[in-house]
């Protein structure tokens, strides 16, 4: 078992980050789309925002340790069989995925504090408001949630396209190194 990367494939750390942060942001997608049509008198009106809003203080976290862990563990090289468009496609790709992903954690935060309170992360701890009063904070804020969260989506769609692409069509070992098998 090997923990970090390597030249040739993902290793445990980074595979298991990958596909938890992909899990956790569809059911997160699924459970904003199941909140919004909750009534004020359903039973989970109050509770899901509270489980929604836990869960994303913890990919948030998430995801700085997954930064932090490109740097101390270096993904795998580019496979030679790669064209440059093919490369910088996968860069460009990875780096919206990034951006996409931290303004929706930032737009969710914004929403959850525009009334000044703090953020209970499951009763463990507490995340401090940085502003107040800004209910247009939070309109604003859930407008760009929705459309990233849209975004977030179709970006990870394409990107598992693209992966499944690399598997059945170009035959290489793109989709063998995410699961972290070696690619020789």
């Amino acid at each position: 078992m090997q923990w970090g990367n390597s030249p040739e494939r993902y290793g445990v750390v980074s595979v298991v980050i990958h596909w938890l942060v992909a899990a956790t942001v569809y059911g997160m997608f699924a459970l904003g789309l199941w909140m919004v049509t909750l009534s004020y008198y359903d039973g989970w009106y109050h509770q899901a925002p509270e489980i929604h809003k836990s869960i994303g203080i913890l990919l948030m976290m998430v995801m700085v340790v997954r930064i932090l862990w490109r740097f101390i563990s270096r993904p795998p090289t580019a496979l030679a069989s790669y064209s440059r468009l093919t490369r910088l496609s996968a860069v460009a790709a990875h780096i919206l995925l990034y951006l996409v992903l931290f303004s929706i954690l930032v737009s969710g935060y914004l929403i959850s504090t525009a009334d000044g309170k703090p953020i209970s992360v499951f009763g463990l701890f507490e995340v401090p408001a940085t502003l107040s009063d800004a209910g247009v904070q939070a309109d604003l804020a859930g407008q760009v949630h929705l459309w990233l969260a849209w975004g977030v989506v179709i970006l990870s769609v394409l990107h598992g396209l693209a992966a499944l692409k690399h598997h059945f069509i170009d035959k290489d070992v793109t989709l063998k190194r995410m699961l972290g098998k070696a690619s020789r």
